[in-house]
């Protein structure tokens, strides 16, 4: 018996004869053929235990076991059964051998002397057979795997996608859904064969909807990748969803459809409102306590600023009082005085224009404006204080610059504001320069200190209400940190800005931009200067009968006093009775009355005024005389019946130019505010 090749196909010859077997083997002689032999049929049998032939040659006539016997159990076992058997015999050629040869399963019956070419095509044709035979089982074998693996994959497939966390889903090209796993259909809705529109279009929260299905109805279009988030309005809650999409391709690049997940991220998006909320408040709170910060730093700069000047105005009262002093002491005590009150006068008068800001309160009385007029009597008026430290104030100015829309009054606060701002900060000896020059379509003032710059980290806090680069007990500078703030929210209300910056080298500067006045004409502020100049000329107040109201004394005598020097014949009254007693028999020219007074106001004073001037048959001009000095406390004032409002420190010629105004002595009293809207109320008289 020889062993078989795995390169090739066994052929069995099975003959008792050696010189037979020697024959059948020489005729078959091929590379392709593993002939086995055996000499008996029982040694056939041991062959078909362990291999598989594709033909077997087999004797009829041997000893012991003949041809047919043979057969006949090759036949009976389940791994022969079907091997093809060709008969081979010497002896008998009669019918009834072919037939029981043929009965047994034999394929062929050849009689001996063989034909060479015979033999050789038949065994050439089941070897063929057979290796045909064993290619199908491989095949059959190889795509039974494949099935197998391709069903466990399915089963695999089946097992995530019902399994899975995420919502999966499969859409054509029209978005229609094809397929979704049960997660979600729980999560989004999804019925298959409905398109994905129709379902954001019923279950999308209605704040999202149009922009989801817009959103939804491009990708679809373009065939592009989608990734959205967006809400979920259904069964009576909300849910967060993320979805993603891709398009799918067939190998020649054909849009098929959409493959898709959608995933449940409502626990993310409350966690980060959460979050958020959390960041926010943290924020709030750390600016809450640096407002509280800035408030008890503000409140202490603020007592420290208005104790300094009282301390002095105080002392040396007391001083004056008690001792007698020359005429130069008396009249540098009276100096500091005034000084120091003048100082707590615009400390209060900051803190109050500040509230007008915060409230929105702060008005303009817009014309066009020379700004040159604007600086120079800034830094008139502010040259005193420069020459206390011998710094020098060099005004620089353009020709033919052209007039910026503006208020007056609010613009030379602007350049005030910044240039007592830049003396401060500058050493003694040193300088301060202000420009005014055309830039483009707009007017910039820059003014250049050589003091002693702004930190760096302090910057981009300059504007900023209620903030100092140095609020400790040992600054060196004094103030309540709201003259810039006031600058900015002014040049901001005159459609400007202004920026600060480190002037290279040293010192800072501060730019100032305003806008071109349209048209650039003339107007009802053209004449703003000369009309500045108005109170110098005032007439006096002679033989005007005045009634003075106010029930604080030192107050009340001091206007009495002011008056009459001008002057006027004056009464006064402490209170609304003593006025309403007093105008029984006498009624003045003006009356002049304070606001907040004991059991009755001045309010309630001008009511019964102009009750009694029906009687009278004529009108009485009134001015309050208040610290009430807010914005809408003025307004209050002047819609209660009186003609003007001033506030408490009164400048003296603003007094005396407001009294001989109602009284009719003069025209053009000085443009403030404040005399604007009493000329405007006077001529309705």
């Amino acid at each position: 018996m020889n062993l078989q090749r795995p390169d090739r196909v066994n052929v069995l010859l099975v003959d008792d004869r050696p010189e037979n077997l020697v024959a059948l083997e020489a005729i078959l002689n091929s590379p392709s053929y593993n002939l086995v032999q055996a000499n008996s049929g029982a040694e056939a049998l041991r062959c078909l235990l362990n291999e598989d032939f594709a033909v077997i040659l087999l004797d009829v006539q041997m000893p012991g076991m003949d041809g047919f016997e043979t057969a006949t159990l090759i036949r009976s076992r389940d791994r022969s059964r079907s091997t093809p058997i060709i008969f081979i015999t010497a002896f008998s050629s009669n019918d009834t051998h072919v037939f029981k040869g043929y009965s047994l399963g034999a394929v062929d019956y050849l009689f001996k002397p063989l034909e060479p070419e015979i033999l050789t095509s038949k065994v050439q044709v089941f070897v063929e057979l057979f290796q045909k035979t064993v290619e199908v089982k491989r095949q059959a074998t190889e795509l039974a795997a494949v099935n197998n693996e391709l069903s466990k994959s399915e089963e695999r497939f089946r097992t995530l996608c019902a399994c899975s966390p995420l919502g999966i889903y499969l859409a054509d090209v029209e978005g229609r859904c094809t397929y979704m796993n049960p997660r979600c259909q729980a999560i989004s809705g999804l019925i298959l064969e409905e398109s994905l529109a129709s379902v954001w279009q019923r279950s999308v929260h209605p704040e999202d909807r149009d922009r989801v299905v817009a959103d939804l109805l491009a990708w679809i279009k373009e065939g592009q990748e989608y990734s959205n988030e967006f809400r979920l309005a259904y069964n009576e809650s909300v849910r967060w969803v993320n979805v993603q999409s891709s398009p799918m391709f067939s190998d020649l690049g054909k849009l098929i459809g959409h493959v898709g997940t959608v995933r449940d991220v409502t626990d993310r998006k409350q966690a980060e409102e959460e979050r958020g909320r959390l960041i926010h408040e943290q924020v709030a709170r750390q600016e809450a306590e640096r407002a509280n910060q800035m408030k008890d730093e503000f409140l202490a700069i603020l007592s420290h600023e208005l104790r300094t000047p009282l301390n002095a105005i105080l002392g040396w009262s007391r001083l004056l009082r008690a001792k007698t002093f020359d005429r130069e002491t008396i009249d540098k005590a009276l100096e500091t005085i005034e000084r120091n009150a003048k100082s707590q006068a615009q400390l209060i008068e900051d803190i109050l224009e500040v509230s007008r800001i915060l409230r929105g309160k702060l008005n303009l009385n817009m014309h066009p404006i020379q700004l040159e007029y604007v600086i120079e009597m800034a830094i008139d008026s502010l040259r005193p204080l420069a020459e206390t430290k011998s710094i020098v104030i060099e005004w620089e100015g353009s020709q033919n610059i052209a007039k910026v829309l503006g208020d007056s009054d609010r613009l030379q606060q602007i350049v005030g504001n910044l240039l007592s701002n830049a003396i401060k900060f500058t050493p003694e000896e040193g300088k301060v320069e202000v420009r005014l020059e055309s830039v483009g379509d707009e007017i910039q003032i820059q003014i250049i200190d050589s003091g002693i710059g702004i930190a760096p980290d302090f910057l981009p806090y300059v504007f900023d209400r209620f903030r100092q680069a140095d609020s400790s007990t040992t600054r060196s500078y004094g103030g309540l940190g709201l003259g810039l703030a006031i600058v900015r929210h002014l040049v901001e209300q005159h459609g400007g800005k202004v920026d600060a910056e480190n002037n290279p080298g040293e010192g800072a500067k501060f730019t100032v931009s305003l806008p071109v006045a349209e048209g650039n004409g003339q107007g009802a502020g053209d004449d703003w200067s000369q009309l500045n100049d108005a109170p110098e000329a005032l007439p006096t107040l002679a033989n005007l009968q005045l009634l003075v109201v106010d029930d604080d004394d030192d107050t009340r005598e001091f206007l009495v006093t002011l008056l009459e020097q001008e002057g006027a014949m004056v009464r006064w009254a402490t209170s609304v009775a003593g006025a309403l007693a007093a105008l029984e028999s006498y009624w003045p020219d003006v009356l002049l009355s304070d606001i907040g007074m004991p059991q009755a106001d001045g309010y309630e004073l001008i009511a019964r005024v102009r009750e009694m001037e029906v009687l009278r048959g004529g009108k009485m001009p009134a001015i309050a005389l208040t610290a009430y000095a807010r914005e809408e406390e003025r307004q209050q004032a002047l819609e209660a019946g009186f003609q003007m409002h001033l506030s408490k420190p009164v400048e003296i010629t603003q007094l005396i130019a407001g009294v001989a105004n109602l009284a009719g002595i003069i025209r053009n009293p000085a443009p403030t505010h404040i005399l604007h809207d009493a000329q405007e109320q006077a001529r309705c008289l």
